[in-house]
């Protein structure tokens, strides 16, 4: 069975659906799990491949879409939600709330609601790569067009 068949990434496909049809999700050959991975696969940046990271804020989730060369920072986070109290979800908490999996969780198409902020850094590229639900999928956009599509908000998050 081809991955482009599994239910995450037809949630994945069908969020990308309604947004603009010509955004098609690609399955890949070689895994891309990581950043690194999915760079290799796509013979591209890996700068311009959106990591998708779910955090935890007293209880609040939220999502941070950042550039695969950069690290989140946890110390911005923490200024940005004025909070102490603020982590990266569990596994557990990552598929609970998103539907997908760790190494395949695409910026659209979540279980819950989720505010999402978007690494400035990202816009370098003139197209990204994002997990579509699955470690071998992913779909390629604009940096204008990620923030459409996930109504994200534009913000420096990395070190």
């Amino acid at each position: 069975m081809t991955a482009l068949n599994k239910e995450p990434v037809k949630r994945a496909k069908e969020a990308l659906k309604k947004f603009k049809s010509e955004i098609k999700v690609i399955e890949l050959e070689q895994t891309a799990r990581t950043a690194n991975d999915a760079a290799n696969s796509l013979n591209t940046e890996v700068g311009s491949i959106v990591k998708s990271l779910l955090f935890r804020n007293e209880g609040n989730f939220f999502l941070c879409l950042v550039s695969g060369d950069k690290r989140c920072s946890l110390n911005k986070l923490k200024k940005i939600f004025n909070s102490k109290d603020l982590s990266m979800a569990s596994p557990d908490e990552v598929k609970d709330q998103t539907g997908y999996t760790i190494g395949g969780v695409s910026p659209v198409g979540h279980k819950s609601k989720l505010e999402i902020l978007v690494d400035e850094s990202l816009n370098r590229f003139k197209n990204l790569y994002a997990a579509a639900g699955h470690p071998n999928c992913i779909f390629k956009i604009s940096f204008d067009e990620l923030l459409n599509l996930t109504n994200g908000v534009v913000k420096d998050i990395v070190e």
